[in-house]
């Protein structure tokens, strides 16, 4: 019961395959010229029909035993059975080898059948007990010949030609042994490399999912969540002036409150399909963040809030990578959004500079401040899962390599300030329209 060749595509698999069916053929076809000589001889002689029906149904016994070690090893290999005939390898080869030499006494015609069995025996056991079983054999071949010569002491042939077999059968044995274990080596090889892939695969996938996650999070948050909240606030202000009776003033919020709703469903749309900003569609990052501090102050004033915004642009716009000018657009979105809830200023400042190898975003206001080492309020967020602005913004710009700074303290303001590294990334020749300067 020899262990199937590894199941590979090299020319070493391929050599194996033959060997293994090289064995099996010269095992069937030794044991066949033996049966028939077996009866030749003994017909010429005049044998009993009864000896040799009993010499020739052992060797089909032995050739039965054999047959059934193969298949069974060969379905087990291929996945056909789930029975594992490996353990039993051993008794089936002493199995075997018994029948041969019971063979073997009855007539010196089985002795060639030894040489396929001396590859099993190298194959199955141990190389040290392989030999000694080997050379067993080879004393008991040798003996069988010489008593059915009649002699009275073995001539060299008879000893010469088995002995020469025997060590030829070792060495093509061991070298078979070898080519195995290689193709073996090489076959685990393969299978520790598709796991490794299939495991880098997977990690691969959960890290794509953990990123879309992530993107997700932020755009809603920095779109969906700050639009619904504006949503919110005007339309309680809304509701405030019709019941002071003032129509004009709930018309214009209930207006505000409808054209947030519909920039909101526009962005959704926008960062479902992995698009840009659609501000940023229409008009470039200078415009969109004049148009944003505009907004601002309209929400604020229908909220009853004085707050005033204005934009600067420091130096010639150059053209940003598409992800540079969502990153400062969802940065000032976010940040002013935090103005006009938390902070009562009563002036929010933003500021775009283009500083050569650099494009930086402050986001200044003068209200409460905070205080930067306080739970909740720094760049990690707190541990309810709310103050997801600032992480969600140093996450899109650590992205870009880029950093953010807070400057803030109790009752002086607060500074929101984010560089983006330009190499690389700009095209520091080309000009864009600005504002050009202060709204």
């Amino acid at each position: 019961m020899p262990a199937a060749e590894p199941q590979t595509t090299t020319s070493g698999a391929a050599i194996l395959r033959f060997l293994r069916v090289t064995l099996h053929v010269s095992f069937a076809v030794l044991l066949l010229v033996a049966i028939l000589r077996l009866h030749l001889a003994a017909g010429a002689e005049g044998a009993a029909v009864g000896q040799r029906l009993a010499w020739s149904l052992l060797a089909l016994a032995l050739a039965a035993a054999y047959l059934a070690g193969t298949i069974l090893e060969k379905r087990f290999a291929a996945g056909r059975s789930s029975f594992n005939p490996h353990p039993y390898a051993a008794p089936w080869l002493g199995l075997v080898t018994v029948l041969w030499g019971i063979l073997l006494a009855g007539s010196a015609e089985f002795s060639w059948v030894a040489f396929p069995l001396f590859f099993l025996h190298l194959h199955v056991l141990p190389r040290r007990i392989a030999l000694l079983t080997i050379a067993a054999m080879t004393a008991a071949v040798v003996a069988s010949q010489w008593v059915a010569s009649g002699l009275p002491s073995p001539t060299l042939p008879m000893v010469l030609g088995p002995g020469l077999g025997a060590v030829f059968a070792v060495v093509t044995g061991l070298a078979y042994r070898a080519l195995y274990e290689e193709s073996e080596a090489q076959r685990l090889a393969a299978d520790e490399l598709r796991s490794t892939r299939a495991e880098l695969a997977k990690t691969q996938h959960d890290a794509g999912v953990a990123a879309e996650r992530e993107r997700l999070a932020r755009e809603i948050h920095d779109t969906l969540a700050q639009g619904l909240s504006s949503i919110v606030l005007v339309a309680r202000a809304a509701e405030k002036s019709l019941a002071g009776g003032d129509l004009a003033a709930a018309a214009e919020r209930f207006a505000l409150v409808q054209q947030t709703a519909s920039e909101n469903l526009a962005e959704a749309r926008s960062f479902v399909r992995g698009l840009t900003s659609p501000q940023l569609q229409e008009s470039s990052l200078p415009e969109s963040l004049q148009r944003l501090c505009a907004e601002t102050e309209t929400m604020a004033a229908a909220r009853g809030d004085g707050l005033r915004c204005r934009f600067e642009l420091v130096g010639n716009p150059a053209e940003l990578p598409p992800q540079y000018s969502v990153t400062l657009l969802r940065a000032a979105q976010a940040s002013l959004s935090n103005i006009r809830l938390h902070a009562k200023a009563s002036t929010a400042v933003v500021t775009l500079a283009f500083l050569g190898d650099e494009v930086t975003l402050d986001v200044y206001d003068d209200g409460t401040g905070f205080v930067p080492e306080a739970p909740g309020t720094g760049v990690a967020g707190r541990a309810d899962g709310s103050g997801f602005g600032l992480r969600s913004l140093a996450a899109r710009v650590g992205e870009l390599s880029g950093s953010v700074d807070v400057e803030t303290a109790p009752g002086e303001g607060t500074v929101i300030a984010v560089r983006l590294p330009l190499t690389g990334g700009a095209i520091p020749g080309q000009q864009l329209p600005g504002p050009g300067g202060e709204n």
